[in-house]
């Protein structure tokens, strides 16, 4: 079988180390797709942010509906299996329209208006795809009789392995199921007391015979089974042809989900990892803020400015330069298609560009006879092609003489930027470097070494010429120190010397940078405090301006008091109207206060209701998980308060069995499911920190929808002993006791 070959973007991703990454990112859609969204970018990326900034729960796992929306155009037949993926994909969307969502994500479901002969198909399928006989009393008899069929088989095999006649062939009592046949597991020489149709063997050499006694149940089986069929069949026809008539509804849905698909897979993708979204500028500068390439674990970030059209990259041997390049290449590549990664998304930039290309492996091949350097040739040639594209190349003088190199791939460069290129180089020999390095339009930047410990620091600066330290590395990986010397004696002292001047160079421009670094982060400091005094201010302003309105405000009232009271025909009226308006007036003003808000962290003495216990993790700032008296409950942190946890002197506790019995209830009626199931929570916990034993919970039989979330939540519930449906009396089926 033929594999299709790769794409270019595959090679791309490849080159750069991006495919465990993209790969990963591929997982969180529901189904396939490309990386490239098709339409505006910038309309895309502000549906993403405003996804990013709501909670949502992933949408299923759904099938291309090429061929579904084919079989409809042709008013054929779909199985309830391809039925299924349309209404999986309109009910995640009305789950999505029921959050009542405001904004252009709002906007965007209100155009969602499900088709009432929609709900006629719906309705026939569970939460899980299965079929809904209940709805059919024909098929609901049918099912019933065909169980009482397989009732009746069971019994009489369980009649025929208690028969003396046939026990002591049987190897053992079991009923196997084989071949979707029911049968016993009989020894040779069965056939003497037991009459039917070998359908196996087993390893040990027994038979698997499914007795003649059974095949009048099991022929009504498949008599029933048929007429259940047929049926089924009429309701797929049924189904397809209203879902064809609804089929410029289907093809909205779809791409609608496809165009929502990308959007969420970007979303949860960068929540599960913590990464940032950005999208690509409409310029060609590139500025990375603490950018971390998705290959790489426990890296340090990095920082790269690169406004300018060339980039160069020198420096020590092994010290990080191709993973540099590959980095830059990579932000713009995952801008591009807005792909989440590691950076400071509010302080870093990436460009936008028609292509991203790379030329980073050795194109020596030796089945076409072609040469390092030739093969590099063959590449730069292709580049030429190109417009507007950013290009990394790696080691650019690989293969030849680097001084002939130098002045050739100057001349390359030169040409490159003319056709709008922007291009980022790596190289060890300083030809180049130098020819390039008092221009404008180039940004040098040096891998630093450590010269104290003598190993790469994989750190870059910007603005100097790294020196490649070939001699302390030869020596760092075992080559003799004696071999070194005389290298470096052949090197010539002239060499050495300028060395010497470039690490110097590049020592006080460490210097600086750290000075700098300093410098910044005292200015940050001072930026924040400015910004938090501005506030203070700002709330003050605001609070003084409340109480000189209200102020104002009594004056006026207890002018107006005063007035009627001067126009009083009496004294003692006037007394009173006077008392009055002395009431209007405020008594005393009262300095603003600063509400402070108390602060709650892993490891407090807390008190919750009548309970005092201790935290043990946070979620977010809003809720806690305190362990009171040996449990762990989730509360909210508006509920709690701080307090000295004293521990308890040890006793001697008397246990006396008496059991409890709780009148205690929980109604959930008219709650959607999330809802419910936190309000479940929420009650479990207060009842086992008052100490009840058991509980009963209403809620309601309608749809079935709630009373089916809580079952699923009170089976995995750690205090949960067990759960059943409570006696007619206190609620029957629409109700839960459950035991803790």
């Amino acid at each position: 079988m033929r594999l299709d070959a790769p794409t270019k973007i595959d090679i791309l991703i490849n080159q750069l180390d991006l495919n465990e990454h993209i790969n990963s990112f591929k997982s969180f859609f529901s189904r396939d797709d490309s990386l490239f969204m098709e339409g505006d970018q910038e309309l895309h990326y502000r549906y993403i942010k405003a996804l990013d900034a709501i909670e949502f729960k992933s949408p299923p796992k759904v099938d291309d509906f090429t061929n579904i929306k084919l079989h409809l155009q042709k008013r054929g037949v779909l199985h309830f299996e391809q039925i299924f993926e349309i209404v999986k994909v309109v009910r995640y969307f009305r789950y999505f329209k029921n959050k009542n969502l405001e904004g252009i994500i709002g906007e965007w479901m209100d155009k969602f208006v499900i088709e009432p002969s929609f709900f006629e198909v719906e309705k026939f399928f569970t939460h899980d795809g299965k079929f809904e006989e209940n709805l059919d009393e024909t098929l609901f008899a049918l099912g019933a009789r065909i169980r009482e069929q397989k009732a009746n088989i069971n019994s009489s095999l369980k009649r025929l392995t208690s028969s003396p006649k046939i026990t002591p062939y049987l190897i053992d009592t079991q009923l196997h199921l084989i071949n979707d046949e029911e049968c016993l597991l009989v020894r040779g020489g069965f056939n003497h007391v037991l009459k039917g149709a070998i359908v196996g063997r087993s390893s040990s050499g027994g038979f698997f015979v499914s007795p003649d006694s059974i095949l009048k149940a099991k022929e009504q089986i498949r008599f029933i089974t048929q007429e259940r069929e047929a049926i089924f069949y009429s309701y797929t026809k049924e189904f397809s042809a209203k879902l064809s008539d609804l089929l410029p509804f289907i093809n909205f849905v779809d791409k609608e989900f496809s165009k929502f698909d990308n959007y969420q897979a970007r979303v949860l993708f960068a929540k599960s990892k913590n990464l940032s979204i950005i999208k690509s500028k409409k310029d060609s500068k590139i500025t990375l803020v603490d950018f971390i390439h998705p290959a790489l674990h426990h890296a340090k970030p990095i920082y790269v400015d690169f406004s300018k059209n060339i980039l160069m990259i020198t420096g020590v041997n092994a010290g990080g330069k191709t993973m540099l390049l590959k980095s830059i290449l990579s932000a713009a590549f995952m801008a591009k298609y807005i792909i989440p990664m590691k950076l400071n998304e509010h302080k870093s930039h990436v460009g936008s560009f028609k292509s991203v290309l790379a030329i980073i492996d050795d194109p020596q091949n030796v089945k076409n006879d072609i040469s390092t350097f030739a093969g590099r040739m063959q590449q730069f040639s292709k580049i030429f092609e190109q417009r507007d594209a950013l290009v990394g190349v790696d080691e650019i003088e690989l293969g030849t003489d680097s001084d002939e190199a130098a002045a050739l791939f100057k001349v390359i460069l030169d040409e490159l930027i003319l056709r709008g290129q922007k291009i980022v180089v790596t190289t060890h020999h300083k030809r180049l470097a130098a020819l390039m390095a008092d221009r404008d339009d180039v940004e040098l930047m040096a891998a630093i070494y450590d010269e104290q410990n003598r190993v790469p620091t994989y750190e870059f600066m910007h603005g100097i010429i790294g020196k490649s330290y070939a001699f302390e590395t030869a020596s760092r990986y075992g080559i003799s120190n004696k071999i070194v010397t005389e290298a470096k004696a052949v090197y010539g002292d002239n060499s050495e010397k300028l060395n010497i001047l470039i690490e110097r160079g590049s020592q006080l421009e460490r210097e600086l940078k750290q000075k700098h670094k300093i410098v910044d982060e005292k200015i940050d400091n001072l930026a924040a405090k400015e910004l938090e005094l501005k506030e203070l201010k700002e709330s003050l302003f605001k609070e003084l301006e409340s109480e000189k309105a209200a102020l104002k405000e009594s004056y006026e009232n207890a002018i107006n008091e005063a007035r009627v009271a001067a126009k009083a025909g009496d004294t003692q009226a006037i007394h009173r109207a006077m008392n009055k308006a002395k009431e209007k007036l405020p008594q005393q003003i009262k300095e603003p206060q600063i509400i402070q808000v108390a602060e709650f962290n892993v490891g407090d003495s807390v008190k919750y209701h009548s309970k005092k216990g201790v935290i043990v993790a946070m979620k977010d700032k809003k809720e806690a998980i305190v362990e009171v008296d040996g449990m762990r409950v989730r509360v909210k942190i508006s509920h709690l308060k701080h307090t000295e946890f004293i521990k308890q002197k040890p006793k001697t506790d008397v246990n006396l069995q008496v059991q409890k019995r709780a009148g205690l209830k929980c109604d959930l009626h008219g709650m959607r499911a999330e809802e419910a199931t936190e309000v479940l929570d929420k009650f479990i916990s207060d009842a086992l920190i008052n100490g009840w034993d058991e509980v009963i919970v209403y809620h309601g039989i309608g749809t079935g929808k709630l009373s089916y979330a809580v079952k699923e939540f009170l089976k995995v519930h750690p205090r949960v002993k067990k759960f059943e449906d409570a006696p007619q009396h206190m609620g029957g089926f629409g109700a839960k006791i459950v035991s803790l």
